[in-house]
């Protein structure tokens, strides 16, 4: 029999956790919580040196899942993410060798260095949650997550995810630095050396999994519903948009937004959790016009145009 979990202090216990080693980003822990509860990768866009291995490292370590950490340069090989198999010579008979992907949580370290032959094998993986090898299938482990990372100051020798892999992913998030007053607690934690390695799980992937399927069963009314395809639908008619968000992007602003709903101790979904989550959702999956990169500057900025013009349901 399966042991009970308490959604919210499971939950409250494992962002606590990371709170222990990221200091004053609780927004950014909170949103990775909810993707890892919907199943969902994440593309963390920042300069280096915020934190974001950090939270990786500290999020498998407060979940007892396995972390791994690919760097994507130029020579990696899709078979380095994936595996391969190979012949033993004494045996003769076929052995696979498990790639990277073969963990809970996997950094992908500045995504936009791999050549898109990797890129595409990383974004399979994604999608399917197996490997595929020489006919046979394996099984990625459960709960499995993707965070991506690239650094938008350096674009050189890099390339550019397109817009259909971008599309996989969840969110794309960005930390941010921190406040001052962050920026000193983060120097005395350093002078204690407390890391991610010093953390010690609060909670089984067992758990994340019955959390998971708990987010699913989070009630959503058809006025929220209703909601989401409404700011999914003025982003395909807005002039400003060239392309605006598929169905993929309805899909999951709407899982994401019932997990969120969970992560804030609910088992319903609010507007709110709707209107924060959709810059994050919704953004990335869009391609702005030059008259919309000139009047909002981002995709971001247009985002929450679309969020200040479609009405929100009352109740």
């Amino acid at each position: 029999m399966d042991r009970p979990v308490s959604p919210n202090k499971t939950i409250a216990a494992l962002i606590d956790n990371v709170e222990k080693v990221i200091v004053g980003k609780r927004n950014a822990i909170g949103l990775v919580v909810t993707a890892m509860l919907t199943g969902g990768h994440i593309l963390i866009e920042d300069v280096p040196g915020v934190g974001k291995t950090q939270l990786v490292s500290a999020l498998a370590r407060s979940c007892s899942g396995v972390f791994g950490r690919l760097q994507m340069t130029p020579d990696v090989m899709p078979t380095d993410i994936t595996g391969f198999t190979l012949i033993d010579p004494a045996t003769h008979e076929r052995e696979f060798r498990r790639g990277a992907a073969f963990c809970n949580f996997l950094l992908a370290d500045e995504i936009n260095r791999a050549s898109p032959k990797s890129q595409s094998a990383l974004l399979e993986i994604m999608e399917e949650g197996q490997v595929s090898i020489d006919g046979e299938t394996y099984a990625l482990p459960q709960p499995f997550m993707v965070l991506a990372t690239q650094n938008p100051v350096e674009t050189y020798g890099t390339y550019h995810l397109p817009e259909a892999q971008m599309d996989r992913f969840l969110m794309k998030i960005s930390m941010g630095y921190p406040g001052t007053t962050d920026e000193k607690a983060i120097l005395e934690r350093n002078e204690q050396r407390t890391s991610a390695k010093t953390l010690s799980p609060v909670v089984a992937c067992e758990d994340i999994v019955r959390l998971s399927e708990l987010a699913n069963e989070v009630r959503c009314a058809d006025n929220i519903k209703d909601y989401i395809i409404a700011l999914v639908d003025a982003t395909r008619k807005a002039d400003f948009i060239k392309l605006g968000v598929s169905p993929r992007g309805s899909i999951a602003l709407y899982r994401a937004a019932k997990a969120f709903a969970l992560v804030q101790g609910r088992d319903y979904v609010i507007p709110d959790d709707v209107k924060v989550l959709a810059p994050y959702v919704l953004a990335h999956r869009m391609i702005l016009t030059p008259k919309g990169r000139s009047a909002y500057g981002s995709s971001e900025g247009a985002a929450a145009q679309i969020l200040s013009t479609v009405p929100v349901p009352v109740k």
